[in-house]
């Protein structure tokens, strides 16, 4: 393994991502991104393709940036081959397009060897990304595989019962495992209309199915969502696709049946609830009465909790409406650096 990093440098490695993001972007290839989006839409209905080319549009542009790229490599020392080789495995989710590209480019940028486990539900879009990756890069060591039985470590992401069974199987190797997270909203009372509707986005893009998508909503005591619901009135067309209608279908006859004390606007379900991950349709929220008890509660479930937005990011760590599927390249997930995990091994 190590013969075949023997010419391939930290900036060869980069330019095949920098260039998968320009070949991402570029109105010439539109039709095979089309192409990619509409197979991927054939394998899995969450997948539309409206998602599918906003998923690829956000890697292009956050993650395979050339500038960016070499802002985030700088922040560490990565050499052009490390003195061992290791072979990481990692084990992708497919709750949203393309998920699990972040995990392979740290892999591959950190000079180690990726061993893709890729999702059943996401395989048409990530092979797609791969070939052509490879098509920059042949040298790049990427292999996609069934078991994890030969590798030396491993990221793995799932729920919160397969990351057991992983914590388990893998105890005496070095490894990342991530469980089940969510992301929170913080109001303050000073919200306005626009405010409103990127909040919405990131309630609905991609149908709620992302950590980084919103499911909890912290709100002063006596908070009246008027103006939310009217703000957010746009984004209804989520409705129609028939999984997301059959979720607020369900949902909605369980409150009703049930007595559950909730709001509607047709399309979105808010219910006081403390719990921090809610159902596909529907959206938690609590009330609190100072700063002071929301951090207390926050810190309480931080190790639930993937990101937090506020209005223009005014609560500490947290982005603005709007920003939570645009994370940087070192906003890790569960906030455990991945390249000094690997540049560890």
């Amino acid at each position: 393994m190590q013969e075949i990093f023997k010419n391939m440098t930290l900036e060869a490695r980069i330019k095949a991502f920098a260039d998968l993001g320009q070949y991402l972007n570029d109105p010439k290839n539109i039709s095979e991104i089309e192409l990619w989006a509409d197979r991927a839409s054939h394998q899995n209905n969450w997948f539309t393709i409206e998602n599918t080319k906003k998923s690829l549009k956000s890697i292009a542009d956050y993650f395979l940036n050339e500038v960016l790229l070499r802002q985030w490599t700088d922040l560490y020392e990565i050499k052009d081959t490390p003195e061992t080789v290791k072979s990481v495995g990692v084990i992708m989710a497919g709750n949203i397009p393309a998920v699990g590209f972040h995990d392979l480019m740290t892999i591959v940028l950190s000079g180690h060897a990726c061993v893709a486990k890729i999702s059943s539900q996401d395989s048409v879009l990530m092979l797609s990304l791969i070939e052509k990756l490879l098509e920059f890069n042949p040298n790049l060591e990427i292999r996609v595989a069934d078991k994890m039985n030969e590798v030396d470590a491993l990221i793995a992401t799932g729920s919160d019962n397969s990351a057991k069974y992983f914590e388990y199987y893998f105890r005496n190797k070095p490894h990342i495992i991530r469980q089940n997270r969510t992301s929170i909203a913080i109001l303050n009372g000073e919200e306005t209309e626009t405010d409103f509707l990127n909040l919405g986005q990131d309630i609905t893009d991609y149908f709620g199915l992302g950590c980084r998508n919103i499911s909890k909503i912290y709100v002063p005591t006596g908070y009246d969502f008027t103006k939310f619901y009217d703000s957010i009135e746009s984004l209804g067309d989520i409705f129609y696709h028939n999984k997301y209608k059959n979720n607020y279908d369900y949902n909605k006859s369980i409150y009703l049946v049930n007595g559950i004390h909730h709001y509607d606007n047709g399309f979105m379900i808010l219910t006081k609830n403390e719990a921090m991950v809610s159902p596909i349709s529907v959206i938690f929220y609590e009330e609190y009465q100072n700063k002071e008890d929301l951090e207390k509660v926050i810190i309480e479930n931080q190790t639930k909790i993937q990101c937090i937005v506020s209005k223009n990011a005014w609560f500490e760590k947290s982005f603005n409406f709007g920003d939570a599927q645009k994370p940087k390249l070192w906003d890790y997930a569960d906030g455990v650096d991945t390249m000094a995990f690997l540049l560890s091994l």
